[in-house]
């Protein structure tokens, strides 16, 4: 017996339940099929748990310094069986959450694999056997991670992120092999916890895709964190003697370690959901081969999330979602513009940026004008005694030689990752500089930085 729906979605990680969820509320009968856990790879090995660790540290880092403040205490210790606690209560209330709200939406969520063949049928196997058919499919599948030659997964000496998140005791010693922005949040997390860390990155700067000052700002501070960084390195193997190995990197380098985190990203699974006798492709990478509009060459079938050559973030995904059912709706909205989109990395310091880099900006043949801040004189940073890091804008110089559009916005500093909203939506709205410096900052914040920065490329600054 076949079961019909308006919309059908494989896959149940963010790209996927926004787009049932947004469907049901557009008024569409919409089904999910979901092969592990309803929330995917962010509400349950990504982004959440992830957070919560980096929570953890945070909070091991800031009593440390307490004494600073006045606040005497003893060495803090950490118990990080207590903090996964923490963590998996997080994570059963969100996923708790977000299976009541799909049930309040009446989005019917069959558990099982879904395979795509011809004609739009989805063929569910595992918990709930079914056959499914509707005009429009979308293939939200998601990624995996990363693997490389000579470092086979062990869940023990060598893991990646899905096993690191959930480790109830710190490493001795932890070699991260990945500079990018997973690479450094747990490189970050681990120091922070006791362990003493190298990290090896083959671009020859870390957070390749940051803007270079950025990369050059977080580099600095975690040397000085002790945290060992080479770049421009690549890894040849390494050689197990018991609960330790050896890894070996570059032309001659070598450490040893008690842990292995590989974190050289993730791979997308396009070809997880069958595509038998569908005109949908799959490239050599592994991604589901789409038009701007997210749409594959098979006709009423999109692909949204991590499957596809857009930023791995859960909120493109979000909004990958949305946009699919606003599209097959007849609505005409506008793509998501990839080179816009906001990031955030929860590393220390953290970083936060949307828009082009300023390098980027000048081979897109743009006559640039930057301006950049330290937090270092800002008065809130003072107070919380985070001061290391910036702001930097980069603008369109106009022909009268002013600075005109705002390309890009770039953060390195405490909480940097809640204040790029406003960063985010001058870029997206193509704001000038004279706009968005008439604006008032409230006093004393981290944000009135970004305010400052905008202020002095209109030619007369207040502070700096």
């Amino acid at each position: 017996m076949t079961t019909s729906h308006d919309l059908v979605v494989i896959g149940g990680g963010p790209a996927g339940y926004a787009a049932a969820l947004f469907a049901s509320a557009s008024g569409l009968d919409a089904g999910l099929v979901e092969e592990s856990k309803l929330g995917g790879t962010c509400l349950h090995v990504g982004c959440i748990p992830a957070k919560e660790l980096l929570e953890t540290a945070s909070v091991l880092r800031t009593v440390r310094q307490a004494a600073e403040f006045g606040v005497t205490v003893g060495e803090p210790v950490v118990d990080l069986a207590v903090s996964q606690e923490r963590k998996q209560q997080v994570v059963d209330g969100l996923s708790k959450g977000l299976t009541g709200l799909l049930a309040g939406r009446n989005v019917t969520v069959y558990a099982g694999t879904g395979h795509l063949g011809v004609d739009h049928m989805v063929t569910v196997d595992g918990g709930d056997p079914a056959v499914l058919q509707a005009p429009h499919i979308v293939l939200a599948t998601g990624s995996s991670p990363r693997t490389i030659p000579g470092f086979d997964i062990d869940g023990t000496l060598v893991v990646t992120s899905d096993e690191l998140l959930s480790i109830t005791e710190a490493p001795d010693r932890v070699v991260v092999i990945g500079g990018g922005a997973i690479g450094c949040e747990f490189a970050s997390m681990l120091c922070d916890l006791g362990s003493s860390v190298t990290l090896l990155e083959a671009m020859p700067e870390i957070l390749p895709g940051c803007d270079a000052d950025a990369a050059k700002a977080v580099r600095r501070a975690f040397r000085k964190r002790k945290i060992d960084v080479h770049v421009g390195v690549l890894v040849h193997g390494h050689d197990p003697d018991g609960s330790a190995t050896t890894v070996r990197f570059g032309d001659d380098g070598s450490v040893e370690v008690d842990l292995v985190v590989v974190a050289v990203g993730r791979r997308p699974r396009g070809d997880a959901a069958g595509l038998v006798g569908t005109r949908v492709e799959v490239d050599d990478r592994g991604f589901v081969v789409v038009d701007d509009r997210l749409r594959t060459a098979e006709p009423g079938v999109y692909a949204v999330g991590d499957v596809v050559a857009t930023p791995q973030l859960a909120h493109v995904g979000f909004a990958e979602g949305m946009f699919v059912v606003r599209d097959l709706l007849g609505e005409n909205p506008v793509p998501v513009d990839p080179s816009t989109v906001p990031w955030c990395i929860y590393s220390h310091p953290e970083v936060a940026f949307a828009g082009l880099t300023e390098a980027a900006a000048r081979e897109a043949g743009h006559d640039v004008v930057v301006s950049s801040h330290r937090f270092m004189g800002n008065g809130r940073a003072m107070i919380v005694g985070e001061t290391d890091g910036f702001v930097k804008v980069v603008a369109e110089k106009g022909p009268d030689g002013r600075a005109g559009r705002i390309l890009g916005v770039h953060l390195v500093g405490p909480w940097v990752t809640e204040q790029l909203g406003q960063g985010y939506l001058a870029v997206n709205w193509e704001a000038t500089v004279d706009e968005v410096a008439a604006f008032i900052q409230p006093h004393p914040t981290l944000s009135e930085l970004f305010g400052e920065t905008v202020l002095s490329l209109t030619g007369r600054s207040l502070h700096g």
